[in-house]
């Protein structure tokens, strides 16, 4: 009778996954449609460059901005929810066509800041993969699953021509992580007891300038560092119309990213501790800006922004749980759900760089052989 019982309760739990995966793919079916037919129009183009080449920009252009939005722009979503969309899409939106305009002045056509100048990632791609053309794909679905996965690693990995470049930007992002982490825990150290005993209330009308300064810098210093990541299908020097037709198709991105505030990837700020005050939300994009800037002097080789994020957000998170543990504050954040919360998000950007290390092992018949 025992083995009655749980067979039937196994089939039970068998019948409640499939309900919900129906469930799920009756939600998202609209979504699977437009991935579908994507991969359909990537598998057509692949045979011809100059078209795949484009359309692989445009998927990629869309996809990076879409996930990494929460790295540069989500605490500016979100401590500006009550601001019109098209506000913030203008402001965010000219930055990036100043910053990149002035990289495509300075470096002879190039709009990365010379990121692509490193060996490895330096030859422009004259043919393509269906993976590679599918890649930026894999990150709209992963996106749609609020991982925060490295466009870094999954963008630019599936054309690097040497595994020695896979691992010069694997090596800078955990140093970029790991120094994210530290500098976070000592920041709000300092700053947590001083946030909550100061900053209450309704923030100052001088915040609004200093937080919009404070996040304009930031995205600029995350363009000069990913443009990379969206440019990586084009060629290294971009002609006039080129540029505009780059330049112009980022730009209305944003403002389509801006009108849907984020979406579903925007959760993963949303659920860190105060981020929608723009107080809180000032000092995370100040510190965060200022590692990035520093990377950027560091070398000119590409690194995962996403990774530097996670250490920053779950250093931040982990240093706040300490603080409110050892005080007398009503709202106290246990340490174990910081590390929780860290855990998951460092294995989401993990899941990220296996797929992206199997994607370009399956691609690069040399890197294929440099590994093994």
């Amino acid at each position: 009778m025992a083995g009655k019982g749980t067979a039937s309760l196994h089939r039970k739990k068998v019948r409640k996954v499939v309900y919900q995966f129906f469930d799920l793919t009756k939600k998202e079916s609209v979504f699977i449609t437009i991935i579908a037919f994507l991969l359909f129009v990537a598998g057509s183009v692949t045979p011809y460059p100059n078209i795949a080449m484009w359309f692989g920009f445009a998927l990629a252009g869309y996809s990076a901005i879409a996930n990494d939005s929460i790295q540069t722009i989500g605490t500016f979503i979100a401590s500006n929810s009550e601001r019109r969309w098209y506000h913030l899409w203008l402001y965010i939106g000219g930055i990036f066509v100043v910053t990149v305009t002035y990289s495509w002045f300075t470096f002879d056509g190039d709009v990365s800041y010379q990121r692509l100048a490193t060996k490895g990632f330096s030859e422009a791609p004259d043919t393509f993969t269906f993976l590679q053309l599918a890649a930026p794909l894999i990150l709209l679905i992963l996106t749609r699953m609020r991982m925060p996965v490295s466009t870094t690693f999954l963008l630019l990995n599936a054309f690097s021509s040497e595994a020695d470049a896979i691992f010069k930007v694997l090596k800078k992002s955990m140093l970029g992580y790991v120094v994210a982490f530290v500098v976070a825990i000592i920041v709000w150290l300092l700053v947590a007891r001083f946030v909550d005993k100061y900053m209450k209330g309704k923030p100052a009308k001088w915040w609004m300038p200093v937080q919009w300064l404070t996040s304009g810098a930031l995205w600029a210093a995350w363009i000069m560092q990913d443009a990379a990541n969206i440019a990586i299908f084009l060629p290294r020097s971009l002609s006039g119309w080129q540029f505009i037709g780059f330049a112009g198709y980022i730009f209305l991105g944003l403002g389509l990213l801006f009108y849907l505030r984020g979406d579903r990837i925007q959760g993963i700020v949303q659920e860190k501790s105060g981020v929608t005050d723009i107080r809180a939300a000032t000092i995370v994009d100040f510190v965060y800006a200022i590692l990035l800037y520093y990377f950027k002097g560091y070398s000119q080789i590409p690194m995962s922004t996403t990774w530097v994020f996670i250490g920053l957000l779950g250093g931040r998170e982990l240093a706040i749980a300490f603080v409110k543990r050892t005080s007398k504050h009503s709202a106290r954040v246990s340490v174990n759900k910081a590390l929780k919360m860290l855990g998951r998000d460092a294995l989401y950007a993990a899941i990220g760089l296996i797929i992206s290390i199997l994607l370009a092992i399956a691609i690069n018949q040399e890197l294929r052989e440099g590994i093994f």
